[in-house]
Order: C-alpha cells, then sequence, then structure tokens
C-alpha cells in the first residue's frame, strides 16, 4: 500500500475475501494487507471497531470466510516502515535454499543465521526475503517456525488450503519432524522420551526463557542416541536424532537441558565453559538441524515427505573433530 499524500488522501475501502483467504485470521490478513501501517495501528483499528466485516464489529482472532465484506478504514503507510528490498545476495541465497517445490508447498534449507520473519530490530526475515526473490507467488506463508540459529527443513505453503491442511496435521499428529543435534556429554542407555511441560517466564535482566513447568504447555520429545564422540580435555559429546511431537518454542533446547545434555553451542540453556572450548574447534553456533518433515494431508489427497541435508557449517564441525 502506497504512502498517501495529499492529493491521494486516504479513503475507506471494502474488500470481497476471495477463497484463497478463506479461513485466515483478520488480524494476520490486515497485517500482511496494509503494508508499511505499524502492527500497534492495525490492532488500534480493530480495538476501535473501524474493521468491520459484513457491517460489524470483529475481533483480532475472527476467521475469514469467503464472500466476507471487509471493511478497510483510511489508513496512512509511513515509508520508514515499508519493507526495504533485501541485498542482492540475500535474494539468490534463499533461492538457492528452495529444496523442494510443488503446486502446494516451497521446502527450504533454512540458513542458519536468518530469522524466519522479520520484527524486533530485524529489518527482514527469511519469508520477506522468499517474497521478494519470487514475486510470482501471491500465497507465500510459514507453515511452521525454527529458532533464528537453527538450519534445516522449513516448509512454506503456496496457498490457504496448504497451509490449512499442514497445520491440521502438525494439531492432530498426523506429522513427524526429526532433527539432528549433538548434546554434551556422553548418552548413557538407550532413546529416552521426554514429556516436560514448557512455559516461557522472564529470567533475570528481563531475558525471556523457557522452563519446564507443571501448569506449562504440553511438551513431548524423543531423543534417539547415536555416535558419541570425545575431545581433548575429556569433553564427550552425542551425536543424537531428535523427534519432536509438539511444537513449542525451544522445545528440543529445553528438554535436553532437563535431561542434563544440554544442546552444544546453545547460549541460553547451554554449557557455557564448554561451548567456549567448542567455539576453538569450529563450533560457531548452536548444533541444531531440522533434518526432515513428513505429513499425511488427506485434503490434499497427498503425503509431504521432505529432508534437508546437514547444514555446511555443522559437517565440518563433525568432520573437524572426527564425527
Amino acid at each position: 500500500m502506497p504512502a498517501m499524500t495529499a492529493r491521494n488522501p486516504p479513503t475507506v475501502r471494502y474488500v470481497a475475501i476471495a477463497e484463497r483467504d478463506a479461513g485466515q485470521r483478520v488480524d494476520n490478513y490486515l497485517l500482511r494487507t496494509l503494508k508499511g501501517v505499524p502492527r500497534s495501528h492495525v490492532y488500534r483499528l480493530l480495538r476501535s471497531g473501524q474493521v468491520r466485516i459484513n457491517g460489524g464489529r470483529v475481533k483480532p482472532d475472527r476467521k475469514l470466510q469467503a464472500g466476507d465484506q471487509l471493511r478497510l478504514p483510511p489508513v496512512v503507510a509511513t515509508a520508514a516502515s515499508q519493507p526495504r528490498r533485501a541485498p542482492d545476495e540475500l535474494l539468490q541465497r534463499v533461492r538457492a535454499a528452495v529444496c523442494h517445490e510443488d503446486e502446494h508447498f516451497l521446502v527450504l534449507n533454512k540458513p542458519p543465521d536468518l530469522p524466519v520473519h522479520g520484527g524486533s530490530g530485524v529489518a527482514y526475515g527469511l519469508i520477506e526475503v522468499l517474497r521478494q526473490a519470487r514475486p510470482q507467488d501471491a500465497f507465500l506463508e510459514l507453515g511452521h517456525r525454527l529458532d533464528r540459529e537453527t538450519s534445516g527443513c522449513l516448509v512454506v505453503a503456496r496457498s490457504r488450503a496448504a497451509l490449512t491442511a499442514l497445520h491440521a496435521a502438525l494439531r492432530e499428529g498426523r506429522a513427524e519432524k526429526l532433527y539432528r543435534v549433538l548434546l554434551v556429554g556422553a548418552w548413557q542407555g538407550s532413546a529416552r522420551e521426554v514429556d516436560e511441560a514448557l512455559a516461557k517466564n522472564r529470567g533475570q535482566g528481563g531475558e525471556r526463557k523457557v522452563q519446564t513447568a507443571a501448569d506449562g504447555r504440553a511438551a513431548r520429545s524423543r531423543f534417539i542416541p547415536g555416535q558419541v564422540l570425545r575431545l581433548p580435555g575429556g569433553i564427550a559429546l552425542s551425536l543424537m536424532q531428535v523427534r519432536i511431537y509438539t511444537g513449542r518454542t525451544h522445545q528440543i533446547r529445553v528438554h535436553a537441558a532437563h535431561l542434563q545434555h544440554p544442546v552444544a553451542g546453545d547460549g541460553k540453556y547451554g554449557d557455557f565453559e564448554v561451548n567456549r572450548r567448542l567455539r576453538e574447534w569450529g563450533l560457531k553456533r548452536m548444533f541444531l538441524h531440522a533434518e526432515s518433515l513428513s505429513a499425511d494431508l488427506p485434503v490434499l489427497g497427498r503425503r509431504l515427505a521432505v529432508r534437508a541435508p546437514l547444514a555446511a557449517d555443522l559437517q565440518a564441525f563433525l568432520d573437524r573433530i572426527g564425527g
């Protein structure tokens, strides 16, 4: 939406909701449609009743239906809040990260140093860059999320139907997400399942962290042992596969720390002294990679099954230490 001037004053608009946007929350639709309008202002418009559907006031979580008449009040987009064009090198990097493409989905082997979306001082994330890199795609939405440092499989939906189908599979347990992870310490015994609820809190200094809590949200992970590696100086590391049955924030990282085997390189929940030693060996980030994702999608009449090879920096670290 272009910035308004005195010659082009903002006016009320009415939009007929198309089939492809049906099922979307009205706040998410507005945030995507009203480019350049601050997020806080969008929610102010909703609270004040200036956004209406079929003549009535709506709450932010109202789901749109095909044929709805959406009233958009006069708004002014600020040039400062318009998304900036990503550098050519980053556009090319994101294009090259696409490892699977079909009519319903794009799958990327997400670069480890790129957040999945912009905000909080980040001009753009992977989804904003992807939209710039692929202007021919009218619809591109994240199917799920990965931490900024995490590399690997990231699914992007190319239609509202595909997004809804994937979300339903994740919610109803018809999807499997596997991660490759390096843990601190020598794993003892066979596979182990962690069923510990998680809750967000504010730590000292206001830092937001996640911790196990009886009154938190249910979270379940299965840790499957692989190779144990030993570095000079007595540092033992365990290369593992982890399956997550739920998708809570920092789930693998917190569950691993709960088992006294934190993720190698994790600066928030990890072993800081071991991390320092691992940096000397070339591990510059958290060793966590989304290895594969599969999901039954009966609404689309198909099954999605994709893999992403281990990120080059993690593979180089394993080669260096003899993994």
